[in-house]
């Protein structure tokens, strides 16, 4: 254990066994070591049946094989240019270990790693069919990246029926060892729809709820926005192409507010509304696992929301991931 130089498990397994023989209890040993019970039964064992000679492993294993560059390049070629001859649709690293023979699933599972490479995960999306995707995607990113001076941007939408949930069975609180549990019956106690805009500059959310979003309702809330800000303060609203965004009520409110502009997203890519981003977080932190009584339980609790998370509210920061790669519709583009 005093040894200045040396093994250092050998010192740790040395003095995991000094501590049980001066009788010290086995959670202080676990405290002081940051071991488990196995390492502590494991060695002390050991050291009882052979003396010294015990504290030093039959088997110490050794550092995993790095994979050449010539097995990469045949693991990566395998992986992403060829599919398994049994049908499957997608590689695991047995099988992909099993068809080239001599690599180990290990090693192939470490060059996955290392590049990036998962082939478990699948991902969906959605290809934009505009033909002024471009131009679009620039005008809204624009808006985000260098808005114009002393002008107010929103991120407006609607999130639409959000239906409240009451569970039938009461629900399992968490605890130790247990997740928190729903009942798996459930009674619709009906929908409602949620209006939202997000002030791109601030963070802030303005919320409104609804029976139905009709343009009505729309407009209601595109005033209500309007009523907030100071009246020779530019207006500019990111919205998707939703038909209840482009009627003849709408082009009325336009007309009648000079100041405020609309800017639409290009069709299929509301993933440049930063409203959808937030839309995620009060899906995931009050409606995925709510109980609602009512409608107006569903609605008491959205606001409350969103009166919490205005007390300190965060905006988000876009960034080009590369800055040298132009937007079109035929590019993926990455957008922190």
């Amino acid at each position: 254990m005093r040894k200045r130089h040396g093994n250092a498990a050998l010192s740790r397994r040395a003095r995991c066994v000094v501590l049980w023989a001066a009788g010290e209890r086995r959670v202080d040993i676990r405290e002081k070591l940051a071991c488990n019970d196995a390492f502590v039964t494991k060695w002390t064992t050991s050291f009882d049946s052979q003396g010294l000679a015990g504290l030093v492993s039959l088997h110490p294993g050794r550092a995993p094989k790095v994979p050449t560059a010539k097995l990469e390049a045949r693991v990566l070629n395998r992986t992403l240019k060829h599919l398994p001859r049994d049908g499957s649709t997608h590689w695991s690293s047995r099988k992909l270990a099993n068809e080239l023979g001599d690599v180990s699933f290990s090693a192939v599972q470490r060059i996955w790693r290392k590049h990036g490479v998962r082939p478990h995960r699948l991902d969906t999306h959605m290809v934009s069919n505009d033909p002024d995707f471009e131009t679009k995607a620039a005008d809204v990113i624009g808006l985000y990246l260098d808005p114009p001076a002393h002008a107010a941007v929103f991120c407006v939408d609607e999130k639409t029926a959000i239906q409240a949930l009451d569970r039938k069975d009461r629900m399992l609180p968490l605890s130790p060892g247990r997740a928190q549990s729903h009942g798996f019956e459930y009674k619709r106690n009906g929908t409602l729809s949620l209006f939202a805009a997000l002030n791109t500059s601030t963070g802030q959310v303005l919320g409104k709820t609804a029976a139905r979003h009709t343009s009505e309702q729309f407009v209601g809330f595109l005033e209500e926005i309007v009523a907030t800000q100071s009246p020779r303060r530019e207006i500019h609203v990111i919205c998707d192409n939703v038909s209840s965004h482009k009627t003849p009520l709408v082009q009325a409110f336009l007309a009648k507010h000079r100041r405020v502009h609309m800017h639409y997203t290009p069709t299929y890519s509301s993933w440049l509304n930063q409203v959808e981003n937030w839309f995620a977080r009060i899906q995931r932190d009050v409606i995925t696992r709510g109980i609602f009584s009512s409608i107006k339980d569903l609605d008491k609790k959205l606001m409350r929301y969103i009166r919490q998370y205005n007390k300190n509210p965060k905006p988000l920061k876009w960034k080009f991931a590369d800055p040298t790669r132009r937007i079109t519709a035929d590019s993926s583009v990455s957008v922190d």
